[in-house]
């Protein structure tokens, strides 16, 4: 049963990720760079797989509806399997902190000396991983997903908070 394990990996990913387009708001080059990177990461590296339903692989469509997070999950061949709602009222705070830090270490990468660099991208990446474990949380009994996918996920919830 070598080969099951193998064949659970094949099934239990996404292979399409997506955003509603009515969902994403006008962004930054940097913030437009990181929706592409972390889409293009997520494809190629994930686990994601639903507690209860059909098995994968999965497509994904993430948008924003009534202050909620939207995942319309569908089969590869595109047909429906479920949709989840979460509220964004959890993630506001880590978001915000998030772009805050961000824009500080954006503007730091220009002019400041490589300590204050440092300090600022730790505080990011803690903020980004803070969100990651919210986020994990929030979906478990719903969708299973592993630290790296949950990184990956959480930062496209922050390119659908934009504001731009």
């Amino acid at each position: 049963m070598a080969d099951g394990g193998e064949q659970d990996a094949k099934l239990s990913r996404l292979v399409e990720v997506t955003l509603d387009e009515k969902s994403i708001r006008r962004a930054t080059p940097d913030i437009d760079h990181e929706r592409k990177v972390a889409i293009f990461d997520l494809l190629d590296e994930n686990y994601f797989e639903l507690i209860e339903g059909a098995s994968g692989p999965y497509c994904l469509n993430l948008s924003l509806a009534e202050s909620r997070l939207v995942f319309a999950v569908t089969s590869e061949k595109r047909s429906p399997i479920t949709t989840f709602m979460l509220s964004l009222s959890p993630f506001r705070k880590i978001v915000k902190d998030y772009f805050m830090v961000c824009e500080s270490y954006y503007d730091a990468i220009k002019t400041a000396p490589p300590s204050r660099i440092e300090a600022l991208d730790m505080g990011r990446r803690g903020l980004h991983d803070e969100g990651s474990r919210l986020l994990a949380e929030r979906l478990e009994g719903k969708i299973e997903v592993d630290f790296p996918t949950a990184r990956r996920l959480f930062t496209l919830i922050c390119v659908l908070h934009w504001k731009g």
